[in-house]
Parts: C-alpha cells; sequence; structure tokens
C-alpha cells in the first residue's frame, strides 16, 4: 500500500499558509519542547512533528506537549485536514503522507528495510504545498531528513536544520549540513521567530493589492533581464508564480524585504546571481524516478529500437534536461541490463545535456551519496556502481555510453537522428509559447520512428500535429511524420538592462526608431529577395514580394 501511495500524483494544495514538517530521532523530545514553547498563539503557521518512534507501545507524545504550549496539538488520525495554529503529532507504527492539505496515515512498512519516516512525509510535503513547504530536522541520529529536505527546497520550500551545539545528537542535523541544502541552522528556540519574519515578508512582497504591485512587477522583470544578460537563458516565458516565489526565498535568504535592495545586491554580487539562476532551474530528479516507466522501456520500447540496427548503426538517445545525471543513468543501466552480452556489439549514444553548469559536472563525476540511490536496488548497487568510503560511483562501463553538456534546447542547435528522447518534467515549468518551441526542436531532433517520453504532467499537445500516443500512463509519444523537417531558428540579441533602457528619453529613442524603420522599408521593399514569414508554429503569415518562382499558396 505504501508504493501505491508514493507512486500515486499527488494533488496540490489550496492552502496559502505555511506548513512546516519537524522531523527528529533520538534527542528529539526536548527539542520539540524548545520549538514549541517558542512558538506564538497566532502565528497563522501548521506545524506537524514526525519522530522515529517504538512501533510497539502507544506515543503519549501528544499529551507530554501540550503541556508546553498553549496551542492545540492533536495526534494524527486519518485523513484530518491540516490547519493552520495546530501541532500535529505522528501516532506510532505509521507512516504519513501529506495530499491536497489533507494528512493521511499507511502502514509502517515491515524490517528489513531503513525506516525513513521523515524523508517519506518531508518528500510528499514538498510536492503538496510546493514553495508553503518548510522542513526542519531536529536532534537525531543517522540521515533521515535529509533526502525529504531536498526535495522542499527542489520545489521552492526552506529548509532549517539544529544548531549543532544545541543537539543532544548532532547526526541528522549535520548530514543535512553537510549535504549543502540548509538554508538556516538556529537552535530551536530561533526557529519560530524566524518563521514569523519569513512569512511577513512573503505575503508583503507577493501580495497583489499592494499600490507598488506595478513597481515590483517592474523589478521582477529587470531582475529577469539580469540573469538573461549574464546567463543567456530567458525565464520571461517560464511559470512566473515559480519564478517569483524562486527570487522571493533568495530575498529571504538574504535578509532582504524590499525588491529593489535585492536587484542592487545581484547587480554588484556574481555569486548571488549564479545561486539564484541554479534557484530558478529548479532540479528535480532522481534515480529510477517511476519504476513503471522503465519497467515499460524495458519491455515495450527498448526491443523496437534495437531491432532494426545494424552494427554500424548507434542506438541514438538525448536526455534534455538531464539535471544532476541520475535519468541518464538509469536509462543507460535499464539499457545496459536489456542488451545483457549484445552490449559489445550494439553502440549505445546517449547524451544528457542541461541548462545548469553546476548539474553538469555532478553528473560528469558520477557520484552519489547512499541516500541519492535509494530507487536503485541492492542486485543494480553492486553491479553498477563501487563504493568508495560514503559515496558511490557509476562504473566505467556506464559512464562511457553517457556523455554530458550544457546544452540550451531552446536556443542551442539541436542533436539530430535521435531514437529516443526524454524531457520529464521540464517543460511544466514553462508557459505553452516554450512549450511548442520545445516540442518542435524535439519533433526535428528525432528519426522517422523516434519516440518522446514526457513527464507525468505533461503532454505533447492535443490534438497533436507533431506526435501522436504510443503508452499513455507513460506520457510516450510517436513522432508523426512531417511533409518537411523544420527548426526553430533562434539569434542572440544584444540587451541592455531594462534600468538602464528606461533611462533613454521617449523623443531620442522615437526619432532613433523612424530613421531604421523608414531604412528597413526602402531596402525592403526594393533590394531584398521574396520570402515569407512565419510565426512561432512555422505557419505562414506573410508573403513578401514575388515568391513564384520558388512557392505559391496552394488553391482553398
Amino acid at each position: 500500500m505504501l508504493q501505491a501511495n508514493k507512486d500515486k500524483p499527488k494533488k496540490l494544495s489550496k492552502n496559502l499558509f505555511p506548513v512546516v514538517g519537524v522531523g527528529a530521532s533520538a534527542g528529539g523530545l526536548e527539542a520539540f519542547k524548545q520549538l514549541l514553547k517558542a512558538i506564538p498563539e497566532n502565528s497563522g503557521i501548521a506545524y506537524i512533528l514526525v519522530q522515529h518512534l517504538d512501533p510497539f507501545h502507544e506515543s503519549v507524545l501528544a499529551d507530554i506537549l501540550q503541556r508546553v504550549t498553549r496551542i492545540p496539538v492533536y495526534e494524527i488520525t486519518n485523513n484530518i485536514t491540516v490547519a493552520p495554529d495546530h501541532i500535529y503529532i505522528i501516532p506510532a507504527n505509521k507512516i504519513l503522507i501529506a495530499t491536497d492539505g489533507v494528512l493521511k496515515l499507511d502502514v509502517r512498512p515491515p524490517k528489513p528495510g531503513r525506516y525513513m519516516p521523515i524523508d517519506i512525509f518531508f518528500k510528499s510535503l514538498a510536492e503538496v504545498h510546493q514553495d508553503h513547504a518548510i522542513g526542519v530536522v531536529l536532534s537525531g541520529t543517522g540521515s533521515d531528513g535529509t533526502l525529504g529536505l531536498k526535495a522542499i527546497k527542489d520545489h521552492g520550500g526552506i529548509t532549517f536544520a539544529q544548531h549543532l551545539d544545541s543537539a543532544i545528537y548532532d547526526g541528522m542535523p549535520l548530514n543535512a549540513i553537510q549535504s549543502d541544502i540548509v538554508d538556516f541552522i538556529l537552535t530551536p528556540e530561533e526557529i519560530p521567530g524566524k518563521l514569523l519574519a519569513l512569512g511577513r515578508t512573503l505575503t508583503i512582497s507577493l501580495n497583489p493589492a499592494d499600490a507598488a504591485h506595478q513597481e515590483k512587477e517592474n523589478i521582477f522583470k529587470q531582475i529577469l533581464a539580469l540573469v538573461r544578460i549574464q546567463r543567456s537563458v530567458d525565464f520571461t516565458y517560464y511559470k512566473q508564480s515559480t519564478i517569483r516565489q524562486r527570487i522571493m526565498r533568495r530575498m529571504v535568504i538574504n535578509k532582504i524585504e524590499n525588491l529593489d535592495e535585492y536587484l542592487i545586491l545581484l547587480e554588484g554580487k556574481k555569486a548571488e546571481q549564479d545561486i539564484l539562476y541554479e534557484d530558478l532551474l529548479i532540479p528535480v530528479t532522481s534515480f529510477f524516478r517511476d519504476k513503471q516507466i522503465f519497467d515499460d522501456l524495458f519491455l515495450t520500447v527498448f526491443p523496437d529500437l534495437v531491432k532494426n540496427k545494424s552494427l554500424k548503426e548507434p542506438v541514438r538517445i538525448w536526455i534534455a534536461g538531464c539535471s544532476s545525471g541520475e535519468e541518464a543513468y538509469s536509462l543507460a543501466i535499464c539499457l545496459s541490463e536489456f542488451l545483457g552480452d549484445n552490449l559489445k556489439n550494439i553502440k549505445i549514444q546517449l547524451f544528457a545535456t542541461d541548462i545548469s553548469e553546476k548539474a553538469i559536472k555532478k553528473a560528469r563525476s558520477g557520484t552519489y551519496l547512499k541516500d541519492e540511490l535509494e530507487n536503485v536496488s541492492e542486485n543494480r548497487l553492486h553491479e553498477f556502481f563501487d563504493k568508495k568510503n560514503d559515496h558511490f560511483r557509476v562504473k566505467k562501463p556506464i559512464k562511457d555510453i553517457c556523455v554530458f553538456a550544457l546544452h540550451n534546447f531552446l536556443k542551442d542547435p539541436p542533436f539530430a537522428r535521435m531514437d529516443l528522447i526524454s524531457c520529464r518534467n521540464v517543460l511544466s515549468n514553462m508557459e505553452p509559447y516554450l512549450q511548442q518551441k520545445a516540442l518542435a526542436t524535439f519533433h526535428y531532433a528525432l528519426n522517422d520512428h523516434g519516440l518522446l517520453l514526457l513527464g507525468k504532467s505533461e503532454t505533447a499537445g492535443k490534438p497533436s500535429e507533431l506526435f501522436t500516443t504510443k503508452i499513455r500512463h507513460d506520457k510516450l509519444y510517436n513522432r508523426k511524420p512531417a511533409s518537411q523537417r523544420f527548426i526553430p531558428v533562434t539569434t542572440e540579441s544584444i540587451e541592455k538592462p531594462l534600468k538602464q533602457a528606461e533611462n533613454q528619453t521617449g523623443k531620442s529613442a522615437i526619432k532613433e526608431y523612424d530613421f531604421q524603420k523608414i531604412a528597413d522599408d526602402i531596402l525592403l521593399s526594393g533590394y531584398t529577395p521574396a520570402g515569407v514569414v512565419v510565426n512561432e508554429f512555422f505557419d505562414i503569415v506573410q508573403f513578401r514580394g514575388s515568391t513564384g518562382s520558388f512557392l505559391e499558396q496552394p488553391p482553398g
């Protein structure tokens, strides 16, 4: 039952208040008490406490903690709705999962197997509450909570760990801190005050009814223009609600309450530009994510990919938006298992690309922590990874299959003659215009019988002129034949920051524009060859000059 719940897509919560997940193990009771004593009665925040408990003894944790706070403390029952200014406690022998603002209980998995209730809950909290999710790891041994904090941070939330000097057992907070995923390191008494300050910053800055809302919008645009100029990536057509939340998150971490102050910080500090850029990319990946997809690739896709290949003809695969390499290596492992001894007879070219230099660097290293390999079976771990200290490194035969490169598939020339393209959970962060542009690029890059794999929440269009569905539940698509192959052409533009452009006088700008327009009109009317103007979908919108010798519009 637990696996089914983990794999089932979770509904996003409509709640607009922060939901704080707090995890602890050994020494957690004292940390919980210190935290709860410092929470004000009307904070507008919900707290959900998850602790490693003895599965054979009924928990009295709720009764103990109610004595130190006037805020209602409840032991969770199944399908309880989360409300602000309430504290919720996980019962013994249960796994806790969040979905659509509701808390659901599941049976604790039997031994053997690592019991990681904090990670399980934090991951579901991140998926459901997105940028309203906050994770806190307190005293405890081991590493439970680290992967959960990573999921929260990847979805735009904020992460805390207990200051090591104040923790009775510092194993859990230390592991999270060393993984470089913790935004704030504080004592339990200091955390509620910081949460209130964060809430004020986010609420004030994102309030659309604010009289200065338009001014804030202009500053947001200036920030995106700065990123575009520095990193040559335009986030204008990405989901703006997510982009703005990521910017707000960086403001909170830098203890800045005004957007204009954050813009000044960005302009003068390249390190902050780099951090913001990486935050805007929203990396969400793991090994063998959505196991059913890899099972279906093994059974139905790989046989078709190799059956018509000659010894000289390679199988070509492109992972677009590969992040830190987990999916590329998962696919390479799965393909290696399928081919078995035939692997040495068939050439595999697996290209994995991303626009994050940091992610590509990690992918090329092929080195991961044990916690990052939770979906890798023990057999695969032994066969395809070498253990070195507390890390695991992908073995050379699998690394040799994968080629990692920095590449922006919306702008850079694409690969060609691909048999399979996987681009999962990248398009969902884009507006429809960019999605269509990406799909046109992938259509061009695939061979005539190529396949496109998208994320669970993504689609190739309905109806699509470019793709037809092959396996609906996997979001796997066949490339449709086209009368001609095409590719969007992009050109680099020389841009100025918006603030600099706004300083130009309107009169001089108009004169320059009119002068250029007159010259362009003369040249276009008398000295340029015939041509056509097309839109982003490659529909002809205008014929320029006499095109009859080369191209003629059909009747009808």
